[in-house]
């Protein structure tokens, strides 16, 4: 059945729900799994023009929270997998269009599912906020197990 299963987390509650769904299947058929969080680059337009002469201390400071963040989320996936029995592999992702980098990390890694949390968001919220999840949808031949 599965083999490799991803799953991308923002550490959210609805994220974690997927994660021990996606641990409990992965349990259940004998899968090994990737953890992967996805941050956004560093946009130097996010930086006020009173730090234009600092960009590379805020570059940094950026770089420092994205890897705590993430950090976090991650650690706590592979504390979660390796108290199910699952193997785990973490991976931080850097991609201003999340949907692109878990495709992409799901297909570099052979993944064989991706299991990931939905709010389920329906009409003019749908259209105007999108969906990280129903973007993965619809440009993956790769399985997607959706959790709400």
């Amino acid at each position: 059945m599965y083999r490799h299963i991803l799953i991308p987390t923002d550490g959210s509650d609805l994220a974690q729900r997927a994660v021990r769904h996606a641990l409990s299947l992965a349990k259940a058929v004998g899968a090994k799994v990737t953890a992967a969080t996805v941050e956004a680059s560093f946009n130097v337009y996010d930086v006020p023009s009173s730090r234009d002469l600092q960009m590379s201390g805020a570059f940094t400071e950026y770089a420092e929270h994205a890897k705590t963040h993430a950090g976090k989320i991650l650690s706590g996936v592979a504390e979660a997998a390796r108290a199910a029995g699952v193997p785990c592999e973490t991976v931080q992702l850097e991609q201003d269009h999340p949907h692109e980098a878990i495709i992409a990390a799901a297909k570099q890694r052979g993944c064989d599912l991706i299991v990931m949390g939905s709010h389920g968001r329906s009409g003019i919220a749908a259209v105007v906020l999108g969906s990280v999840t129903n973007k993965v949808l619809t440009h993956t031949t790769i399985p997607v197990l959706v959790c709400h």
